[in-house]
């Protein structure tokens, strides 16, 4: 007899409220956003913004966003209070935030403090900093120089052009591309490097800037010294040295948007399907979505799990699953689900290209090692790869499992319990900052209460 799907409602895209509330900021006018996420990382955000200048209010699950006049405003962005003290840009946890908001804030004019918890400090900004630090912002490093906390003096992007390395994290591009059509003339950003991360990232960044209007175009080095342009959606990803984008000077113009559901956080669900006792059916994601985690259909169908896109939704059907080989640069927030399902495998699994895991909310690398091996597997980190050869599942018994503080950590080990073990998460409050209600919808799956 053919069990009904349990019935899941996907969250908002944390990638997408956050990049869309970002051009309403700065657009000229009123925009009306529904369905964003409403998370710690988004809170961030959203405290950042209005630190910049920007109005935002909420009224039955709709955010009304005030542009900032005249782009950010930090403090002294007349020049005449030399006194005033720098406008707080609080980061907490979220790098994103971080990232994007350090570039938009780098487009404005006055002074800014940026910082963040103590993990946000050990996060490397360098790359960002010294690329602003090209366009015209100065900076005095509280600390290590390249890390937060530091005050940052900016006039606007003064100067026409800059390069970027996308090795650490293609929010760093995310952020100059943000920026860059408040300058007074057009802005070149070049990409170096030896190898470019998280390319699908980008693509939603230019997603929401053609849908708030902001102009640019996206050209293809052919050769040596010939550029072709071609339309950003025909980008499939990046090779450094043979992309740039030239953004001109448009601004933004306001919209009212729906944000879609998050195919990150859709993940954990997609996974349980797979490997628990019922089919699972996740409503509210696009099929055809530009978020790169949409990735998560390709590597369970790969493992062998039964998808179908219905018009109610994303099924999923319990299946037996296998081992595979994925590289998963383009999808580094995947791999904890990947590595949880890889112990429900019946043979090994190798992440590949994933060395930049070690710079997320902890080194999500090393954590994955760690916890997927209390089930018995046995996990390898092999330069940027990870190995995980199944083991026999300890069911039946309760598996203390750390979170590290990290939300992704917590809601991907939470896979464990369709395994019949009892689960102990260290914190699971960790999951505010990207889906609190996580544990009222994981709840329908794992047939008990929210953990305390």
């Amino acid at each position: 007899m053919t069990k009904e799907p349990i019935i899941i409602n996907a969250p908002a895209s944390k990638s997408l409220s956050h990049r869309t509330l970002i051009a309403a900021a700065l657009a000229n006018g009123v925009s009306e956003i529904s369905g964003a996420l409403d998370s710690d990382d988004i809170l961030r955000t959203r405290e950042c913004l209005a630190a910049c200048g920007a109005a935002i209010e909420e009224k039955d699950g709709v955010l009304t966003v005030s542009g900032m006049e005249d782009g950010p405003r930090g403090g002294n962005a007349d020049g005449k209070h030399k006194d005033e003290a720098p406008h707080e840009l609080y980061m907490h946890e979220s790098g994103t935030t971080c990232r994007l908001m350090t570039g938009v804030a780098a487009a404005g004019r006055g002074t800014f403090r940026v910082h963040g918890a103590p993990r946000m400090h050990e996060r490397p900004m360098a790359e960002l900093t010294t690329a602003l630090a090209g366009l015209g912002a100065k900076f005095h490093f509280e600390g290590k120089e390249g890390f937060l906390p530091f005050v940052m003096d900016s006039k606007g992007y003064t100067k026409k052009s800059v390069e970027i390395t996308l090795e650490e994290s293609s929010q760093y591009l995310s952020g100059l591309l943000l920026g860059a059509p408040l300058a007074d003339h057009a802005v070149t950003i070049r990409v170096t490097g030896k190898k470019a991360v998280s390319w699908p990232y980008v693509a939603l960044t230019l997603r929401i800037m053609e849908d708030f209007k902001a102009g640019f175009s996206v050209e293809i080095r052919e050769g040596r010294s010939t550029w072709k342009e071609v339309p950003w959606r025909s980008v499939k990803g990046v090779t450094p040295g043979k992309i740039r984008f030239q953004v001109r000077p448009t601004g933004y113009q306001p919209a009212d948007y729906r944000v879609e559901g998050d195919w990150s956080n859709a993940s954990y669900f997609l996974a349980a399907g797979a490997v628990g006792e019922n089919p699972v059916l996740i409503k509210g994601l696009a099929a055809d979505s530009l978020q790169g985690d949409r990735a998560i259909m390709d590597i369970l169908s790969q493992m062998g799990a039964d998808i179908k896109v219905t018009f109610d939704g994303i099924l999923v059907t319990p299946s037996r699953l296998r081992g595979v080989r994925v590289d998963m640069g383009r999808c580094p927030d995947l791999v904890p689900t990947v590595a949880a399902a890889a112990a429900f495998a019946s043979t090994p699994t190798t992440i590949e290209n994933v060395a930049h895991l070690r710079l997320k909310e902890t080194d999500r690398l090393a954590a994955c090692a760690a916890e997927v091996a209390r089930t018995r597997a046995e996990t390898e980190i092999a330069g940027d790869s990870l190995v995980i050869r199944p083991g026999l599942l300890p069911k039946g018994r309760k598996v203390e499992f750390a979170t590290y503080n990290d939300h992704r950590m917590a809601m991907s080990m939470s896979l464990f319990e369709l395994a019949g073990m009892d689960v102990a998460l260290d914190n699971p409050g960790c999951v505010n900052k990207s889906f609190p209600g996580f544990f009222d919808e994981w709840k329908k799956l794992a047939g008990q209460e929210q953990p305390c």
